[in-house]
Protein backbone atom coordinates (compact mmCIF):
# COMPACT_ATOMS: atom_id res chain seq x y z
CA UNK A 1 0.00 0.00 0.00
CA UNK A 2 1.13 3.46 -0.47
CA UNK A 3 1.48 6.23 1.74
CA UNK A 4 -1.12 8.72 2.52
CA UNK A 5 -1.50 12.62 3.52
CA UNK A 6 -4.79 12.61 5.03
CA UNK A 7 -5.10 8.75 6.68
CA UNK A 8 -3.25 6.07 8.54
CA UNK A 9 -3.42 2.52 7.41
CA UNK A 10 -2.16 -0.48 10.03
CA UNK A 11 -2.25 -3.73 8.31
CA UNK A 12 -1.27 -6.34 11.22
CA UNK A 13 -2.16 -9.69 9.72
CA UNK A 14 -5.62 -10.36 9.46
CA UNK A 15 -6.98 -7.00 11.00
CA UNK A 16 -6.55 -3.81 8.90
CA UNK A 17 -6.71 -0.10 10.99
CA UNK A 18 -8.00 2.93 9.38
CA UNK A 19 -7.23 6.15 11.44
CA UNK A 20 -8.49 9.78 10.28
CA UNK A 21 -5.49 11.88 10.39
CA UNK A 22 -6.29 15.44 10.30
CA UNK A 23 -6.26 15.96 13.93
CA UNK A 24 -5.81 19.77 13.43
CA UNK A 25 -9.37 20.09 11.81
CA UNK A 26 -11.06 17.52 13.77
CA UNK A 27 -10.39 15.02 11.15
CA UNK A 28 -12.87 17.06 8.70
CA UNK A 29 -13.25 15.44 4.93
CA UNK A 30 -11.35 16.76 2.30
CA UNK A 31 -11.88 15.62 -1.19
CA UNK A 32 -8.26 13.85 -0.69
CA UNK A 33 -9.17 11.84 2.60
CA UNK A 34 -12.21 10.71 0.45
CA UNK A 35 -10.20 9.60 -2.22
CA UNK A 36 -8.03 7.85 0.27
CA UNK A 37 -10.69 6.08 2.49
CA UNK A 38 -12.81 4.59 -0.81
CA UNK A 39 -8.92 3.37 -1.69
CA UNK A 40 -8.59 1.23 1.68
CA UNK A 41 -11.87 0.67 1.42
CA UNK A 42 -11.39 -1.35 -1.86
CA UNK A 43 -7.75 -2.76 -0.98
CA UNK A 44 -9.41 -4.34 1.97
CA UNK A 45 -12.58 -5.79 0.42
CA UNK A 46 -10.38 -7.85 -2.05
CA UNK A 47 -10.31 -11.23 -0.42
CA UNK A 48 -7.05 -11.30 -1.83
CA UNK A 49 -5.92 -8.67 0.83
CA UNK A 50 -5.80 -11.00 3.77
CA UNK A 51 -8.02 -8.42 5.32
CA UNK A 52 -10.56 -10.76 8.02
CA UNK A 53 -11.90 -7.07 10.12
CA UNK A 54 -11.71 -3.10 10.10
CA UNK A 55 -11.05 -1.32 12.84
CA UNK A 56 -11.74 2.63 12.17
CA UNK A 57 -10.96 5.72 14.44
CA UNK A 58 -9.83 9.23 14.81
CA UNK A 59 -6.61 10.64 15.35
CA UNK A 60 -6.35 13.59 18.22
CA UNK A 61 -9.36 14.44 20.26
CA UNK A 62 -12.17 13.78 17.41
CA UNK A 63 -13.49 11.08 15.46
CA UNK A 64 -14.56 13.20 12.27
CA UNK A 65 -16.34 16.80 12.08
CA UNK A 66 -17.84 15.58 8.78
CA UNK A 67 -17.63 17.41 5.47
CA UNK A 68 -14.63 20.59 5.60
CA UNK A 69 -16.51 23.31 5.14
CA UNK A 70 -13.93 25.41 4.59
CA UNK A 71 -12.63 23.85 1.48
CA UNK A 72 -16.12 23.26 0.29
CA UNK A 73 -16.88 26.73 -0.20
CA UNK A 74 -13.41 27.51 -1.64
CA UNK A 75 -13.88 25.08 -4.53
CA UNK A 76 -17.29 25.72 -4.83
CA UNK A 77 -18.94 22.00 -4.06
CA UNK A 78 -22.14 21.18 -6.15
CA UNK A 79 -23.60 19.52 -3.13
CA UNK A 80 -25.96 16.91 -4.73
CA UNK A 81 -22.88 15.98 -7.03
CA UNK A 82 -20.48 15.26 -4.51
CA UNK A 83 -22.75 13.28 -2.16
CA UNK A 84 -23.55 11.24 -5.11
CA UNK A 85 -19.45 11.17 -6.78
CA UNK A 86 -17.61 11.12 -3.07
CA UNK A 87 -19.81 10.57 -0.36
CA UNK A 88 -22.30 7.61 -1.16
CA UNK A 89 -19.55 4.96 -3.06
CA UNK A 90 -17.81 5.47 0.43
CA UNK A 91 -20.76 4.81 2.39
CA UNK A 92 -21.96 1.79 -0.33
CA UNK A 93 -18.71 -0.20 -0.45
CA UNK A 94 -18.61 0.46 2.87
CA UNK A 95 -21.96 -1.58 4.07
CA UNK A 96 -20.88 -3.82 1.42
CA UNK A 97 -17.57 -5.27 3.25
CA UNK A 98 -17.98 -9.08 3.97
CA UNK A 99 -15.81 -8.24 6.94
CA UNK A 100 -16.57 -7.12 10.23
CA UNK A 101 -16.22 -3.52 10.82
CA UNK A 102 -15.53 -1.70 14.43
CA UNK A 103 -15.67 1.98 14.97
CA UNK A 104 -14.00 3.15 18.22
CA UNK A 105 -15.40 6.60 18.35
CA UNK A 106 -12.83 9.32 20.22
CA UNK A 107 -14.49 12.26 20.04
CA UNK A 108 -16.88 14.27 17.82
CA UNK A 109 -18.84 12.55 15.15
CA UNK A 110 -20.60 14.87 13.62
CA UNK A 111 -22.10 15.05 9.93
CA UNK A 112 -20.80 12.81 7.80
CA UNK A 113 -18.54 11.72 10.14
CA UNK A 114 -21.50 10.72 12.52
CA UNK A 115 -22.86 8.02 9.36
CA UNK A 116 -19.23 6.62 9.08
CA UNK A 117 -19.27 5.66 12.34
CA UNK A 118 -22.70 4.10 13.00
CA UNK A 119 -22.46 2.39 9.52
CA UNK A 120 -20.27 -0.40 11.31
CA UNK A 121 -21.44 -3.57 12.60
CA UNK A 122 -20.20 -2.78 16.32
CA UNK A 123 -19.73 1.02 17.17
CA UNK A 124 -17.55 1.82 20.68
CA UNK A 125 -17.22 5.36 21.82
CA UNK A 126 -15.15 7.19 24.63
CA UNK A 127 -16.83 8.40 27.59
CA UNK A 128 -16.58 11.97 26.24
CA UNK A 129 -17.20 10.98 22.79
CA UNK A 130 -20.36 12.71 21.16
CA UNK A 131 -22.53 12.64 18.36
CA UNK A 132 -24.08 15.13 16.50
CA UNK A 133 -26.21 15.66 13.44
CA UNK A 134 -25.12 18.53 12.56
CA UNK A 135 -27.05 19.52 9.28
CA UNK A 136 -29.56 21.95 10.32
CA UNK A 137 -27.10 24.03 12.17
CA UNK A 138 -25.69 25.60 8.81
CA UNK A 139 -29.31 25.55 7.17
CA UNK A 140 -28.32 22.05 5.16
CA UNK A 141 -30.44 18.13 5.49
CA UNK A 142 -29.24 15.73 6.47
CA UNK A 143 -27.02 13.05 4.25
CA UNK A 144 -24.50 10.43 3.91
CA UNK A 145 -27.19 7.74 4.68
CA UNK A 146 -27.94 9.24 7.84
CA UNK A 147 -31.75 9.38 7.31
CA UNK A 148 -31.36 5.84 6.61
CA UNK A 149 -29.63 4.69 9.21
CA UNK A 150 -30.22 6.44 12.36
CA UNK A 151 -33.95 5.96 12.08
CA UNK A 152 -33.48 2.38 12.26
CA UNK A 153 -31.14 2.62 15.08
CA UNK A 154 -33.07 4.78 17.32
CA UNK A 155 -36.48 4.95 16.33
CA UNK A 156 -38.36 7.56 14.35
CA UNK A 157 -38.85 9.50 17.09
CA UNK A 158 -35.32 10.19 18.29
CA UNK A 159 -34.15 10.34 14.82
CA UNK A 160 -36.28 13.67 13.84
CA UNK A 161 -35.32 14.82 17.10
CA UNK A 162 -31.55 14.66 16.50
CA UNK A 163 -31.58 16.49 13.43
CA UNK A 164 -34.52 19.01 13.26
CA UNK A 165 -32.32 19.70 17.18
CA UNK A 166 -29.10 19.40 16.21
CA UNK A 167 -27.95 18.83 19.63
CA UNK A 168 -25.00 16.94 20.65
CA UNK A 169 -25.93 13.32 22.25
CA UNK A 170 -23.51 12.13 25.04
CA UNK A 171 -21.79 8.54 24.29
CA UNK A 172 -24.02 7.24 27.43
CA UNK A 173 -27.16 8.39 25.52
CA UNK A 174 -26.38 6.82 22.44
CA UNK A 175 -25.70 3.60 23.96
CA UNK A 176 -29.21 3.84 25.87
CA UNK A 177 -31.28 4.72 22.96
CA UNK A 178 -29.02 1.56 21.30
CA UNK A 179 -27.08 3.72 18.56
CA UNK A 180 -24.09 2.58 19.84
CA UNK A 181 -22.36 -1.09 21.38
CA UNK A 182 -20.84 0.33 24.59
CA UNK A 183 -19.41 3.05 26.33
CA UNK A 184 -15.42 3.06 27.77
CA UNK A 185 -13.07 5.22 29.98
CA UNK A 186 -11.62 7.46 27.42
CA UNK A 187 -8.01 6.10 28.03
CA UNK A 188 -9.44 2.22 27.63
CA UNK A 189 -10.90 2.73 24.20
CA UNK A 190 -8.34 2.09 21.84
CA UNK A 191 -7.30 -1.22 24.34
CA UNK A 192 -10.44 -2.52 24.61
CA UNK A 193 -11.30 -1.74 20.44
CA UNK A 194 -8.10 -3.07 19.59
CA UNK A 195 -8.73 -6.78 21.26
CA UNK A 196 -12.34 -6.92 19.93
CA UNK A 197 -11.00 -6.27 16.63
CA UNK A 198 -8.11 -8.89 17.00
CA UNK A 199 -10.37 -11.70 18.38
CA UNK A 200 -12.70 -10.69 15.45
CA UNK A 201 -10.34 -10.55 12.56
CA UNK A 202 -9.07 -14.36 13.81
CA UNK A 203 -12.61 -15.67 14.10
CA UNK A 204 -14.93 -17.85 11.87
CA UNK A 205 -15.01 -15.19 8.94
CA UNK A 206 -17.83 -16.85 6.87
CA UNK A 207 -20.27 -16.81 9.55
CA UNK A 208 -19.31 -13.03 10.73
CA UNK A 209 -19.90 -12.45 6.51
CA UNK A 210 -23.44 -14.36 6.75
CA UNK A 211 -24.51 -12.58 10.07
CA UNK A 212 -24.22 -9.51 8.12
CA UNK A 213 -26.11 -10.99 4.89
CA UNK A 214 -28.48 -11.86 7.15
CA UNK A 215 -29.27 -8.99 9.46
CA UNK A 216 -29.12 -6.59 6.30
CA UNK A 217 -31.83 -8.39 4.52
CA UNK A 218 -34.05 -8.95 7.34
CA UNK A 219 -35.44 -4.87 7.05
CA UNK A 220 -37.24 -6.01 3.89
CA UNK A 221 -38.06 -9.76 4.50
CA UNK A 222 -41.13 -11.40 5.90
CA UNK A 223 -40.77 -14.13 8.40
CA UNK A 224 -41.01 -16.98 5.78
CA UNK A 225 -38.44 -15.80 3.60
CA UNK A 226 -36.38 -14.54 6.99
CA UNK A 227 -36.18 -18.34 7.83
CA UNK A 228 -35.85 -19.39 4.68
CA UNK A 229 -32.77 -16.83 4.19
CA UNK A 230 -31.12 -18.71 7.16
CA UNK A 231 -31.72 -21.85 6.03
CA UNK A 232 -29.55 -20.83 2.86
CA UNK A 233 -26.67 -18.90 4.65
CA UNK A 234 -26.18 -21.66 7.28
CA UNK A 235 -26.19 -24.35 4.29
CA UNK A 236 -23.29 -22.21 3.02
CA UNK A 237 -21.40 -21.57 7.04
CA UNK A 238 -21.86 -25.42 7.79
CA UNK A 239 -19.78 -26.76 4.91
CA UNK A 240 -16.69 -24.29 5.93
CA UNK A 241 -13.44 -25.76 7.33
CA UNK A 242 -14.05 -23.12 10.24
CA UNK A 243 -17.24 -24.64 11.14
CA UNK A 244 -15.56 -28.02 10.66
CA UNK A 245 -13.24 -26.71 13.52
CA UNK A 246 -15.37 -25.32 15.66
CA UNK A 247 -17.56 -28.47 15.84
CA UNK A 248 -14.49 -30.41 16.72
CA UNK A 249 -12.72 -27.77 19.46
CA UNK A 250 -16.42 -27.88 21.02
CA UNK A 251 -16.80 -31.75 21.39
CA UNK A 252 -12.85 -31.73 22.16
CA UNK A 253 -13.37 -29.30 24.58
CA UNK A 254 -10.57 -27.22 23.27
CA UNK A 255 -10.40 -23.34 21.62
CA UNK A 256 -10.75 -23.80 18.07
CA UNK A 257 -8.32 -21.77 15.32
CA UNK A 258 -10.27 -20.26 12.67
CA UNK A 259 -8.67 -19.83 9.29
CA UNK A 260 -11.48 -17.57 8.10
CA UNK A 261 -12.66 -20.21 5.29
Amino acid sequence: MSDYETICLELDQNLAVLTFNRPQAMNALTAKMKEEILQVIRHIGNPKSGVRALLITGQGKGFCAGADLAESIQRKVDSGANLIDNYHPIMLELTSLQIPVISAVNGAAAGAGMSLAISADIVLAAKSAYFLQAFVNIGLCPDAGSTYILPRLIGEARARAMMMLGEKVSAETAKEWGMIYDVYDDDELMTIARGMADKIANGPSLSYAGIKKLISVSARNGYADQLQAEALVQRMASSSGDASEGIHAFLEKRKPLFKGC
